[in-house]
């Protein structure tokens, strides 16, 4: 008895210990204000997105266009409460951060309000998506002679997934709601392995073979046709700062890669004035941090290879 006495004792002051924690280490909890997005909530908004996007191929099975309509109608409805709710949350997310940190009834209404302008112009845009998608698909199975058809693609390849997370994320960031699309861009990453920013700019018909470890940078711009291998790194050179020693943001630090290009894998394009030329071709573990022109293969000498009988 004394033993169990103790023990709490002890828990009772570890508590005691991290609750002070909370006001020395104030920028790593959220208390005292409002709720912030949802990682839950946006995950299953994303799984209902796929469904519109991809119907039949993943939750509800036995869809035909006598019922289609139906389901997608009823997705579309709770999307639209959810992501209202969770876009005004980033919204106001944003606000506080910047140091607003009023919290009223009525600052929250006006914040949903922006959450529902936000939503709708999302969802109208998924169309166009599928379109693109459309593209990303066929791409996937004319690059890879793997693959036995468009259904596997979109079965089976993590390439597709995080390109599908992408252009749901990349059209939030270009309509300026605030955390969501990296939300959704860190949980494609830790399901593929395949880390895309939702800022990077990615044109129709792209294509990424095997997929892990890619890297894109925000500021990266892709044009069509484009394909990519595992381990492929679109990043920065270097992050220039200002004259207090700060890191300076919104400027131009990845590459540009242009129409019908090829990189294979474990090459690394780096820098904001990088350029490879439409239809160039960079060979395996290349490393480049200047500019190729157009039709163009940048490839490694390859080192000669030693061979001896084993001992």
């Amino acid at each position: 008895m004394a033993t169990d006495f103790r023990r709490k004792e002890q828990l009772s002051d570890l508590t005691d210990r991290l609750v002070e924690s909370y006001q020395e280490l104030g920028t790593i909890n959220h208390l005292g204000h409002c709720p912030l997005p949802n990682t839950g909530a946006i995950v299953a908004a994303l799984d209902d997105l796929k469904e519109i996007l991809y119907p039949g191929y993943r939750r509800r099975q036995n869809l035909h266009l006598g019922n289609v309509t139906y389901y997608v109608g009823d997705l579309i409805d709770a999307l639209h409460d959810t992501l209202t709710q969770q876009f005004a949350r980033a919204l106001r997310f944003a606000d506080d951060s910047a140091g607003d940190t009023e919290c009223s009834r009525a600052r929250l209404r006006d914040y949903e309000a922006h959450g529902q302008d936000h939503t709708i112009r999302f969802l109208e845009s998924l169309p166009e998506i599928r379109r693109v998608l459309a593209s990303d698909v066929q791409a996937g199975y004319d690059g890879d002679p793997a693959a036995t058809g468009p259904d596997e693609i979109i079965f089976c390849y993590p390439g597709l997934e995080a390109i599908t997370v992408h252009r749901l994320a990349h059209q939030l960031y270009d309509q300026g709601v605030p955390l969501v699309p990296r939300i959704m861009a860190e949980w494609a990453h830790n399901q593929t392995g395949i880390d895309i920013h939702p800022g990077a700019r990615i044109g129709p018909s792209f294509f990424i073979d095997h997929g892990t470890g890619v890297v894109i940078g925000e500021t990266t711009d892709i044009a069509a046709h484009v394909k990519i291998y595992q381990g492929v790194t679109l990043g920065a050179l270097s992050f220039d700062k200002d004259a207090d020693g700060n890191l300076v943001r919104g400027t131009k630090r990845h590459p540009t890669i242009e129409e019908g290009v090829v990189i294979y894998a474990n090459a690394t394009v780096l820098g904001g004035t990088t350029v490879v030329g439409a239809h160039s071709v960079i060979g395996a573990s290349v490393s480049l941090n200047k500019s190729v022109p157009p039709q163009t293969v940048v490839t490694i000498d390859k080192p000669s290879l030693r061979f001896r009988e084993a001992s």
